[in-house]
């Protein structure tokens, strides 16, 4: 199944042309169900697999169908189907249709073609914008509200915020330490490995560490995240979706959306799905607090003014 080809993702039509009007989603629905399969299929078994290349191929088709339709046209059991709507994080295929058929009656380009060597200046420009901001639809249709409540309670109930990032994903945690310091935080960056591994080892529950990493499998970045849990302290996770180890050791995750292709490395769509949670987090935290928020917002802005002419 190839999926950086823009012929991955299915045309969408007319209400008029699938034959139904969108669907309201529901509060807590999944969304993006196409850019999740995309993301998950590697991982998926053979079974699951086919069973994903039959929706992302007949995307109309599945809307209309019941589970028990799809295991027959699949060959396979409406077991393993309610295991993959489940994987893709939805209750049960019923969630999943209703996410398609709002899907796909939405206008799709092709915004997530590879670039291509022969590209001019503006074939680059509208490949690169189109390609963020589609990042960003799919990220904020992922995101969990509930767990993004459940983030801003840690942080706010902890005595110290430790942040860790490693590679790209180091500039965003040190951007989100210094939007915390702002707001009036108590928070410090590590992104050396090793002192990475230090620091998350000397946390205890009075402690919530936030890591960042695109793919959650990142070996430092995992390693304290796990020191950090096992010495107690409460760990937030942002990691693309799908399966990865850091999972394992998360007491939160907040999931962004960024699809990949051979010129478009993890450091271009990732880095501004992370920064737009980041944004939201910051936010989040700045309204559970707001008095005291605005009053270090003010007291920060006037230090700052001394660096400015």
């Amino acid at each position: 199944m190839k999926r950086n080809s823009s012929n991955s993702t299915p045309r969408s039509a007319s209400p008029k042309a699938t034959g139904m009007p969108p669907p309201e989603l529901p509060e807590g629905q999944v969304s993006a169900v196409l850019a999740r399969i995309e993301t998950l299929w590697s991982s998926l078994g053979p079974v699951g697999q086919r069973i994903a290349d039959f929706i992302v191929k007949n995307p109309r088709e599945v809307v209309h169908m019941s589970v028990s339709e799809v295991a027959e046209r699949t060959g396979s059991s409406e077991g393993s189907i309610v295991g993959l709507c489940k994987n893709l994080g939805a209750t049960g295929f019923q969630q999943i249709k209703i996410a398609l058929a709002q899907e796909i009656v939405q206008p799709v380009q092709f915004i997530h073609e590879d670039l291509d060597p022969q590209d001019k200046a503006d074939a680059v420009i509208r490949k690169i914008f189109q390609s963020n901001v589609q990042t960003l639809r799919d990220t904020q249709a992922t995101l969990d509200a509930k767990a993004m409540e459940r983030a801003v309670k840690l942080f706010r109930a902890a005595g110290r915020i430790e942040i860790y990032g490693i590679g790209s994903s180091a500039t965003i945690a040190e951007d989100a330490h210094y939007r915390m310091l702002r707001i009036g935080l108590n928070a410090k960056v590590v992104v050396d490995s090793h002192v990475q591994a230090i620091s998350a080892s000397l946390t205890d529950p009075k402690v919530a560490v936030l890591t960042i990493s695109h793919s959650g499998s990142t070996h430092e970045t995992v390693t304290a995240t796990r020191l950090a849990k096992e010495a107690g302290a409460a760990t937030v996770c942002i990691t693309n979706f799908g399966k990865s180890p850091i999972q394992a050791f998360a007491d939160v995750v907040l999931f962004t959306m960024a699809r990949e292709t051979s010129f478009r490395t993890e450091a271009m769509t990732s880095r501004l799905a992370q920064l737009a949670i980041i944004d939201v987090l910051i936010a989040c935290l700045a309204l559970s607090d707001y008095d005291t928020s605005v009053r270090t917002l003010r007291q920060t802005f006037d230090v700052l003014s001394l660096k400015r002419y």
